[in-house]
């Protein structure tokens, strides 16, 4: 199944073959943005099953900030773009419960260091099923991409944990310009659900037009995953405001 979400994210560039070039648009966005972190994650190997670990409280992860860079094409009706973050982790606890890790046990006293390291890529299509010049709604089909490891490092025992994630999603983007296109608005949702897990991403959006070709954006974006992959369960909320700049043609 994975294989097959790969080909469908690499074939969706041709839906754009046919857009109308009346309103064809090209551009980056560059985002910076200021999540907050709560959640668990369990690592199990074979038929060993690991403990569940606090980000905060068992593991001392903190919040850190995050630039992200997108590049988008759009004709007509339709919209692709790409966007990629690279997402790296850190944190230094002492335990203070005894913990297995990956088949490990890792005992109350030691001094143990985690990290949560992977890359985050996001492929959206949209298509506008209703536009009506400054209001528009469409349907997105996005493919999240997740590739990295987890990592625990302490007590003589140094354990890591590869992942690889391709997630598809469906969802919703709603458009307003609020003030001729001087000032704009759009909320995005998308989402999925199976087999136990269930994962969401919305994004809500100001954007300010001081200059031709030019956006300023200020918003807000959750990314939850309740996800059970590769023998890695995470239970993740990873929530904050951004800001953002975008450059178009």
């Amino acid at each position: 199944m994975k294989k097959i979400y790969v080909v469908l994210s690499l074939l969706l560039p041709a839906l754009l073959l046919p857009v109308s070039s009346v309103a064809f648009e090209i551009g980056a966005r560059g985002y910076y943005w200021f999540p907050s972190l709560d959640g668990s994650v369990r690592v199990d190997e074979a038929d060993i099953i690991g403990d569940v670990m606090d980000f905060d409280e068992e593991l001392g992860i903190e919040d850190e900030d995050y630039p992200s860079v997108e590049v988008f094409v759009g004709g007509g009706n339709h919209h692709l773009s790409f966007t990629y973050t690279d997402i790296d982790y850190s944190g230094r606890k002492t335990l203070t419960k005894e913990i297995i890790f990956k088949g490990e046990t890792y005992l109350v006293g030691a001094v143990v260091d985690s990290s949560i390291e992977y890359k985050m890529m996001d492929l959206h299509y949209q298509y506008d099923f209703l536009n009506l010049g400054g209001f528009s709604l469409g349907g997105v089909f996005q493919v999240k991409y997740l590739d990295g490891h987890v990592g625990l490092k302490g007590d003589g025992t140094d354990e890591k944990e590869d992942f690889t994630m391709p997630i598809p999603m469906l969802g919703l983007n709603l458009h307003i310009g609020i003030l001729a296109d001087v000032i704009e608005a759009r909320v995005r949702g998308t989402a999925i659900g199976y087999s136990g897990n269930t994962i969401y991403e919305l994004m809500a959006d100001i954007s300010w037009t001081p200059f031709p070709f030019i956006d300023i954006h200020g918003g807000y974006k959750s990314f939850v995953a309740d996800i059970d992959e590769d023998d890695v369960i995470f239970d993740y909320d990873m929530s904050g405001p951004y800001g953002a700049l975008t450059v178009s043609f």
